[in-house]
Formats: C-alpha cells, sequence, structure tokens
C-alpha cells in the first residue's frame, strides 16, 4: 500500500481533496487497516471497512475545536491522533487515529472551519445563562 498525502494550496474549488491519510497500525506505523480518512475544503470524511463499509462525513463549518494528541508509541513512529469537537448530531467527537502530518492536518483544519463558517455566515455560540434580554443588557453594560 502506497502512502496517500496530498498538500496542495487553498485557492482551490470546494471538492478537491487536500488531505488523504490512512490510519495506521500503531506499531511500526504501517497503513494496513481499513479506514481511510479525506479532507476537503468543505468536507472531512472517514471511510471504514472492508466487506460492511461506513462513510461518515462532517461539514468543515461544523468543526468548533481541533486538538492534537500524541502517545508515546506515536511520537516514535511520527504518528499523533487529532480530535475534532463539531456541531454534528451524530458524531460530535471525530477523530482521525494514527495518522502522519498531523501537525500540518491540524493548523488546515482549524483554518479552514474559520473560513467555512465565515463563508456560511455561521456561528459559533456558547450558553452563557442569560435567560431573557434584560440579563444580557445588564452583563454588558
Amino acid at each position: 500500500m502506497a502512502e496517500e498525502t496530498t498538500l496542495t494550496n487553498d485557492n482551490t474549488n470546494e471538492d478537491e481533496v487536500m488531505f488523504s491519510e490512512r490510519k495506521r497500525w500503531l506499531f511500526f506505523g504501517l497503513p494496513f487497516t481499513f479506514t481511510k480518512y479525506t479532507i476537503s475544503p468543505s468536507l472531512v470524511t472517514i471511510k471504514q471497512g472492508l466487506l460492511n463499509t461506513t462513510e461518515d462525513d462532517c461539514y468543515m463549518y461544523k468543526i468548533q475545536d481541533v486538538k492534537l494528541s500524541t502517545s508515546f508509541f506515536e511520537r516514535i513512529f511520527g504518528l499523533g491522533t487529532i480530535t475534532c469537537y463539531t456541531g454534528d448530531i451524530t458524531n460530535p467527537e471525530l477523530k482521525l487515529t494514527h495518522i502522519k502530518h498531523t501537525k500540518d492536518i491540524k493548523i488546515y483544519l482549524l483554518k479552514q472551519s474559520e473560513i467555512a463558517r465565515i463563508k456560511r455566515r455561521t456561528l459559533s455560540t456558547m450558553d452563557i445563562s442569560a435567560h431573557n434580554s434584560d440579563e444580557i443588557e445588564d452583563i454588558i453594560d
């Protein structure tokens, strides 16, 4: 199996694949698994399985935060795990486990999710326990 990592510049169309990675075995970092991660400017896709396959998608504008973590063995083999915290109902934590180029992918996901939210004019809001507009005005003043 050949390594499938693709990097291109930001002036691309929405369907162009920016990163394509395979989940790897933790030991030796070999890509002998049946999980493939594909990241485009508008979508993150996880395709899993050999005989029975599942494909899970998350729109980029739904990604709210990204975390990169590496265990001791992942560092030895140049791998890492990226966790995307999303507003997606089916998968609020999207994990891309044991992949290479994690720092580049993390930076890309953060930038592209912000661009996608601005493009769709979507705001990520937080509940501050204000029940009516009078309370909000008191907080602002």
